[in-house]
């Protein structure tokens, strides 16, 4: 289909790239929606491999996540966390039980020799979504943060220590030996390609690991179409997660001026929201085309009025 049929591909992580391709299947439905998600996040808990940005996705898509925290499923019980809990298990990551089906059924399918990719397509499927929904690569690639406590893993920063360690650098273990997906790669290089939306994900831990595989960042350069990334700083702020902490702590601007510098050469149209509608002059002078809009995906029709916005400046 992506040869003949114009479609997009978006790079997402996080809650915020999978509200966005919510968004964007309103625009772009089926497989004229190619999703290149992180999986710097993924990690393996109680001998489960857990692929947090990927479930996001999917679930968010599918309609079944858990709207108001952003990730999860709806309705979720947690009996047999709580029965672990009572065994003496770890308590730090919460595993619904629903959730728990998703863990155990991949696990499963990856010790028999099923690839992410493959267990993704299927289980995005299941559940009806009709996008193609891809991790950048099937190899291991695990997100890794210096901070001021010592060296520490995406899941153990993130949730373990609700990101109060001030970081120093990102790394990503394993990413220069991973092969990209090759899905994603003939969706880059298709003739039929209208453009790449980098979501509003946090952009050096969702966005920066799917850059980070080697052949990723010069198969966008080289696609046909603009190159459009959403800030996910407004008015200095992230809508949800560290990034704003982690712009301060990486001695980046804390603005979505900031977010533009870190992906200048790559991106040609910048979209900021209206509150930093002031700042369009110093994006423009980055060599990018900025672009104002309601960048604040609380509903579905927001995400898709955006999704129309980013048609519009194809």
């Amino acid at each position: 289909m992506h040869d003949t049929s114009p479609h997009i591909v978006a790079l997402a992580g996080g809650v915020g790239g999978a509200r966005m391709a919510a968004g964007l299947t309103q625009v772009w439905p089926g497989e004229r929606l190619t999703v290149a998600v992180n999986i710097g996040d993924d990690f393996d808990h109680l001998g489960l491999r857990i692929c947090p940005d990927l479930d996001t996705v999917v679930y968010t898509l599918a309609g079944v996540g858990d709207a108001a925290r952003g990730w999860g499923l709806a309705g979720e019980t947690y009996a047999a966390f709580e029965a672990m809990k009572r065994l003496g298990g770890p308590d730090w990551f919460l595993l619904g039980d629903k959730d728990l089906a998703t863990h155990i059924l991949r696990t499963d399918a990856l010790r028999r020799g099923q690839s992410l990719t493959d267990f993704t397509a299927a289980m995005a499927a299941s559940l009806g979504v009709g996008a193609r929904i891809l991790p950048v690569s099937d190899a291991p690639v695990a997100t890794l943060l210096h901070t001021d406590e010592g060296l520490l893993a995406f899941q153990d920063y993130f949730v373990g220590r609700q990101a109060a360690p001030k970081v120093r650098s990102v790394v990503f273990e394993g990413a220069q030996n991973a092969q990209p997906s090759p899905q994603l790669l003939r969706a880059l290089a298709s003739g039929a390609l209208q453009g790449v939306v980098i979501c509003p994900s946090n952009p050096f831990v969702s966005v920066a690991p799917i850059l980070a595989i080697p052949g990723v960042r010069a198969a966008i350069e080289n696609s046909r179409g603009p190159k459009i990334a959403i800030s996910p700083i407004i008015g200095g702020q992230a809508i949800k997660g560290p990034a704003a902490k982690m712009m301060d702590e990486l001695g980046l601007e804390r603005s979505a001026v900031g977010v533009a510098e870190y992906y200048r050469g790559l991106v040609d149209i910048f979209v900021l929201h209206e509150t930093d509608a002031d700042l369009c002059s110093r994006v423009s002078a980055l060599g990018m085309k900025p672009l104002v809009a309601d960048t604040i995906l609380s509903s579905d029709a927001a995400r898709a009025a955006l999704a129309r916005t980013i048609e519009a400046a194809l």
